[in-house]
């Protein structure tokens, strides 16, 4: 919390300090890499919409729970968008299970039921990385996710890049290309 610049600390404003300060530990990693991408580490304030305002000429994404703070990004000229998101590698509820998968999905995850998370993952990291551009909600039913291809489509047309890793939390990137 501590960690947040001042023009940060004006736009995080949640009453509860736990979401403060994994708020201000993904501006520390956020900040070290505008850093490695040759950029000033300056702040990154939260819009109105909740998503982080980046630097212009960077696109980038924060996730955090009340452990693990994460963030990814790139310079516009090689990445048009960006989303990150975490999630405990725990089972998903069945119920979430339904509600998030499509059919197609369902059978890929049929002998994994961990995969119904990673699978939530990458679905939020996918939203994170097209609402900015598009503007539009999209549900969970509108994000495919095809995990061994690495790759997620939307109904709006748009197809992106998926990785992730798996340990302690699901770690999933999405990310388009400039084009």
């Amino acid at each position: 919390e501590s960690a947040l610049m001042e023009t940060e600390a004006r736009t995080v404003t949640s009453p509860v300090p736990d979401k403060r300060r994994a708020s201000g530990a993904a501006r520390i990693v956020g900040r070290a890499l505008l850093g490695q991408l040759g950029r000033p580490e300056v702040a990154i304030p939260k819009r109105v919409s909740g998503a982080p305002l980046w630097p212009e000429g960077v696109a980038g994404s924060f996730a955090h729970d009340s452990i693990v703070a994460v963030a990814a990004a790139g310079l516009r000229k090689h990445v048009g968008a960006v989303g990150i998101d975490v999630e405990p590698a725990t089972l998903l509820p069945d119920e979430m299970v339904e509600l998030v998968t499509t059919q197609r999905e369902r059978a890929q995850i049929a002998s994994d039921p961990t995969r119904g998370r990673l699978l939530f993952a990458a679905k939020e990291a996918v939203y994170k990385a097209v609402h900015p551009l598009d503007g539009k909600f999209l549900d969970y039913p509108d994000i495919e996710v095809d995990l061994p291809a690495q790759k997620a489509v939307t109904k709006t047309g748009r197809s992106l890049d998926i990785r992730f890793c798996v340990s302690t939390h699901l770690v999933v990137v999405a990310w388009l290309l400039a084009t």
